[in-house]
């Protein structure tokens, strides 16, 4: 077979979910050829996953009909043709739907192949002196998770060129199972950190108990500790959701508190941000209207000027720096949120029950987001794969004071909502003994972008009613 010159970049999508093979432009004549047998720029403008390898290994072989069977790894791998031609055999062997999928092709120089994390490979040489080379993003390891499948299984029914009686093939590969008793390839892990406080638990309804789903709380891994880079093989993992974060407002105003507030909205992450883009993890990270000065006169958009007022605000914006270092981040900004515990919903439906009649800010205006709507928001942008960066995540509908919150929690709980009396922030905090952090006056967030994506917000009363329902 004489290898095609000329041919146009482009991807050919295959009936194994995330596995696609590269049609490669080649540029020869009668002196042989060059071909670019690796370009992230064009490739990863194409749809081929940057996937950032680590390794690159050549296997050459010298007979026609040498075969290397089914192994699945732990990794990507990039597989391309140097010299000679190869018939390739690739069976799912992933967790899912798409478990024992079979997907067969030649490859020469001009056709290369994008093998994702936990699909089995094989390869049988159709020429002689043939040689192929394989970019990996993971280094071998002994605790890794490996699946193998016998290259004759009956299941996947591979139409050999040459039949395997008649080639090279190593005693291990004869003795792998058959599919029917293959041990798949889990997914990589999810770790929820914080996964005690509202929003993780929030995080825990919406992920379930999945075996690759990890939740961790302080006591179990400690973003402070020194250590944190090798408290687990990371490799193994594709997500790590942030869920903690140090939230006491006032007391990040003293020196205990701001010392604490540092350490967890800001090192923490800065440590995550590097395990991360160190090991190709994905990173979500919760942030806040904090980082924001609250003196704009539209809602803020993802790209606007960091401007805190207060240590709180500072620390989140310090995180939201550090985080955006990792290659693959969601940076989620929510303002004012409602989940499991105390919180101003909770008190306001409390106070109107009991009687009694507060007076609550009526110059600060944002929205709600209720942690619900957080954890269906970055389950979206993971499913969706959506561009990584910035979103804004609130509940939408028109912009509302606390005060206008608290009148709408006593009408829904059948309560008049008259009782409620709206002060400012300054007379509200006239009397207070305790340093109180400054707080955004206007801390609106402009959703567009998020719901560009296809995620849909919920409006912030009818989040209320359901809230309150639940």
């Amino acid at each position: 077979m004489t290898v095609e010159f000329g041919k146009q970049l482009q991807v050919v999508e295959t009936p194994i979910p995330g596995m696609i093979v590269l049609e490669l432009p080649v540029h020869g004549d009668a002196r042989g050829w060059f071909k670019e047998n690796w370009q992230r720029e064009k490739m990863t403008a194409l749809g081929l996953p940057d996937f950032g390898p680590v390794q690159n290994n050549i296997s050459f072989n010298d007979a026609v009909g040498t075969t290397r069977g089914i192994h699945a790894e732990p990794w990507d791998k990039w597989v391309s043709v140097a010299t000679g031609r190869i018939f390739g055999a690739w069976v799912d062997l992933r967790e899912g739907d798409s478990f024992g999928t079979v997907f067969t092709v030649e490859l020469d120089p001009s056709r290369a192949i994008f093998v994702p994390r936990g699909v089995g490979n094989s390869y049988q040489t159709l020429e002689p002196d043939t040689a192929y080379t394989y970019l990996v993003n993971d280094h071998w390891s002994p605790d890794a998770s490996y699946s193998f499948l016998n290259l004759a299984d009956e299941t996947a029914a591979i139409d050999w060129p040459i039949p395997l009686a008649d080639v090279e093939i190593s005693e291990k590969d004869k003795n792998h199972p058959r599919l029917a008793d293959v041990t798949p390839i889990a997914p990589r892990k999810i770790l929820v950190v914080g996964a005690n406080g509202q929003l993780g638990l929030a995080l825990r309804a919406a992920l379930g108990e999945a075996a690759h789903v990890e939740y961790a709380t302080r006591a179990d891994l400690d973003l402070a500790d020194a250590d944190l880079a090798t408290a687990r093989r990371w490799r193994d993992y594709g997500t790590i959701i942030n869920a903690g974060a140090y939230t006491a407002v006032d007391l990040a105003e003293t020196p205990e508190g701001r010392r604490d507030a540092w350490i967890a909205n800001a090192e923490g992450p800065a440590r995550l941000a590097r395990i991360a883009a160190e090991n190709g993890i994905t990173l979500v990270h919760v942030s806040s209207d904090y980082v924001f000065d609250g003196t704009a006169d539209r809602p803020y958009r993802e790209d606007d000027a960091l401007a805190p007022l207060g240590v709180y605000g500072q620390t989140k914006a310090a995180g939201d720096v550090a985080v955006a270092t990792a290659p693959r981040h969601y940076i989620l900004r929510t303002s004012w949120v409602i989940g499991a515990g105390k919180n101003f919903v909770r008190t306001m439906a409390s106070l109107a029950e009991r009687g009694i009649d507060p007076r609550v800010v009526d110059d600060q205006i944002g929205h709600l987001t209720f942690t619900t709507d957080i954890a269906r928001a970055i389950v979206h942008l993971l499913d969706a794969d959506a561009p990584y960066g910035v979103y804004n995540v609130t509940s939408s509908g028109d912009p509302a004071s606390w005060a206008d919150i608290a009148r709408a929690v006593f009408s829904a709980t059948g309560h008049d909502p008259a009782r409620i009396t709206g002060v400012s922030t300054e007379e509200y905090f006239a009397s207070a003994t305790a340093p109180v952090a400054p707080r955004p006056a206007w801390s609106v967030l402009d959703l567009s972008k998020l719901e560009a994506t296809g995620f849909t917000a919920v409006d912030h009363r009818e989040g209320l009613r359901g809230y309150l329902a639940g």
